[in-house]
């Protein structure tokens, strides 16, 4: 399974980063491509919430993608996992889920966030394209919420 993590200190308090990335809505002002976020279901404390990312292609074309929180702990951490199944996704991707973990620190937040994911048939080949693509998304994933909150 690759996994590929980054980590940065935003310097505002874990509180103000918790709102941003454990709201669905917030995901276009700092997760990278995402155009907006429909369908958001909200469960008490975040897990098992669902919604549905409308991702913006270089065409310009939205492409849907549903997800669901995993786990969730507030000012810790916010797990998410792609829903594949009957998705065009599911041709090369076994499962993708995006972790995110939050640590208070003197000058502000630790936010590290890690993206894993499980290549299916011949796409396995990629990993290595695929796993340098995550990291430059998690990368302006990073940027988007350092931008978002200082």
């Amino acid at each position: 399974m690759p996994r590929v993590s980054r980590k940065r200190t935003i310097g505002v308090p874990v509180e103000e980063v918790w709102k941003l990335v454990s709201d669905p809505y917030s995901l276009p002002r700092w997760w990278p491509r995402t155009g907006r976020v429909e369908n958001v279901e909200r469960k008490s404390g975040g897990r098992r919430s669902q919604w549905t990312k409308v991702l913006e292609t270089a065409e310009g074309r939205g492409v849907r993608a549903d997800f669901r929180c995993l786990s969730s702990a507030e000012n810790e951490r916010y797990v998410w996992e792609q829903e594949l199944e009957g998705t065009p996704f599911a041709r090369h991707l076994r499962s993708s889920r995006v972790e995110i973990g939050l640590r208070a620190r003197e000058q502000g937040t630790q936010v590290a966030i890690a993206s894993v994911q499980t290549l299916k048939g011949m796409s396995r080949m990629g990993s290595p394209m695929m796993r340098r693509a995550q990291g430059a998304i998690l990368d302006e994933a990073l940027d988007g919420i350092e931008r978002a909150l200082t």
